[in-house]
């Protein structure tokens, strides 16, 4: 069998998938792999409580480790602590931008909607600082809808949690 730092480095490799150009290691979903008793037992963290996402993350999982032959596995939600945009890794802030989507520009929650502050977001086609927010809900739940107000083109931001 293969050992848990084996196994980790195989489920890196899985593309988020609702944004394929990251990893789940990358938006730091992938906790853990423990072995115990011969049985692979896999940690992960939804972004959100209700993530549509996460069935299809487990699915995936279970996929990889049984190309490898990996016996029995199971895959556990950890909740707490919860997941935050701070385990979203620098290089996959770069590859979310160079995708086409704003990357979380803290490391804290934003509660500039809460008081009604505008955010100053640079629009990931050209670079401009003259957006504005479209809709508080892009194409998931984590990102919000921007538009350009140069460029003209319509982008998603990922929001800080």
């Amino acid at each position: 069998m293969l050992n848990e730092q084996q196994i980790y480095d195989i489920l890196s490799e899985i593309p988020d998938p609702e944004i394929p150009v990251i990893t789940i290691k990358d938006l730091g979903i992938l906790q853990r792999v423990e072995i115990k008793d011969g049985n692979c037992e896999v940690y992960i963290t939804p972004t959100y409580s209700g993530c549509p996402a996460m069935k299809l993350i487990e699915d995936q999982i279970q996929e990889a480790l049984k190309e490898k032959n990996v016996g029995k596995v199971s895959v556990k939600l950890v909740y707490s602590p919860t997941w935050t945009t701070d385990w979203i890794t620098d290089e996959a802030k770069e590859k979310l931008r160079k995708y086409g989507i704003a990357p979380p520009l803290h490391s804290t929650v934003d509660k500039g909607v809460l008081i009604g502050k505008a955010k100053v977001l640079k629009c990931p086609q050209c670079g401009s600082q003259n957006t504005e927010m479209i809709s508080q809900f892009g194409s998931t739940a984590c990102k919000a809808l921007y538009k350009c107000l140069d460029c003209k083109e319509p982008f998603d931001y990922f929001k800080c949690i």
